[in-house]
């Protein structure tokens, strides 16, 4: 079965379900992301302070205490699953656009490595190894970079390009 270029073949009420799903899939995780900037871990000083906390910084703005072993499983089991489900679908949908295949490949399975890096790192950084946040804050990023690509590729299939008939 040939699904390369599908999404442009798909009567207009499948695409509208398609870009209405990817659109509050959007609005959620760039919330997600407002989120992570209000707990200040979009550095990697900051991913280690929200994790092993700052009580012993005088100057803190902020009291920030040690997430407890529960805690930290709680947000990884989250996290995870949701993360997964999430590219899941999200690469279902990439899955059916038209795009070089090793380009196509690369967004669909690269989101999967990086939710691993990611919570596995915050886990990591929770346990003491403090050079991890370094590798949460690039998987973080490439992540939310191949995130907001796949939702401009998809948008532009969806509303902007036509299918080519191949005679």
């Amino acid at each position: 079965m040939n699904y390369d270029g599908l999404l442009l073949r798909l009567p207009n009420e499948i695409k509208y379900f398609l870009a209405v799903f990817i659109l509050v899939l959007s609005v959620g995780y760039f919330t997600g992301l407002l989120f992570v900037a209000q707990t200040e871990t979009t550095n990697p000083d900051g991913i280690e302070e929200n994790y092993l906390g700052n009580e012993d910084d005088p100057d803190a703005e902020v009291m920030k205490f040690e997430k407890g072993e529960r805690e930290m499983l709680t947000i990884i089991h989250t996290h995870v699953l949701s993360m997964s489900f999430i590219f899941f679908l999200f690469g279902g949908i990439l899955l059916i656009t038209r795009l070089p295949k090793k380009l196509k490949f690369f967004l669909i399975i690269e989101p999967f490595f990086s939710i691993i890096a990611t919570f596995g790192g915050i886990y990591l950084v929770w346990k003491g190894f403090l050079w991890m946040k370094y590798i949460v804050m690039l998987s973080g990023l490439l992540m939310t970079a191949i995130f907001t690509a796949g939702v401009l590729i998809i948008f532009y299939q969806i509303f902007f390009k036509k299918e080519i008939l191949k005679p």
